[in-house]
């Protein structure tokens, strides 16, 4: 028996639905500041950049469901949003973050191999 070619398309997929996971996640994140705002005050320009973030997190669902960029992009805003203005008031949590970001990039590397293996397939020899 032969095994089963691999779909066209597969790891396109992955990528698609891991960056569809990591929004619903800054989206639950996001939201649960802001929704712990109404006990703990929030600075305000954290609250409006979480808000702003919060809108394009819930419409990228809509406008970037099928662009990889798009989806990129959003990810990328929404985490400035909530990273920059705590690195502006606590320099020292750059550290923490810069360490951090070593799991975060081999996942983004595993993720951009994935989404371009599909690209070399050949068919299967037959004999």
């Amino acid at each position: 028996m032969n095994p089963a070619a691999p779909t066209p398309g597969s790891w396109s997929k992955v990528e698609r639905v891991a960056s569809l996971c990591l929004i619903s996640s800054l989206l639950a994140f996001i939201g649960s500041r802001l929704i712990f705002a109404v006990w703990w005050p929030m600075h305000p320009v954290d609250f409006i950049l979480s808000s702003l973030a919060v809108a394009l997190l819930t419409a990228s669902f809509w406008f970037a469901a099928h662009r990889r960029n798009w989806r990129i992009a959003v990810i990328a805003c929404a985490s400035a949003t909530q990273l920059l203005p705590m690195l502006l008031r606590e320099p020292i949590l750059l550290l923490p973050i810069l360490g951090g970001l070593i799991p975060v990039t081999i996942l983004f590397a595993s993720l951009l191999a994935l989404s371009k293996k599909d690209r070399n397939i050949r068919p299967p020899q037959r004999s």
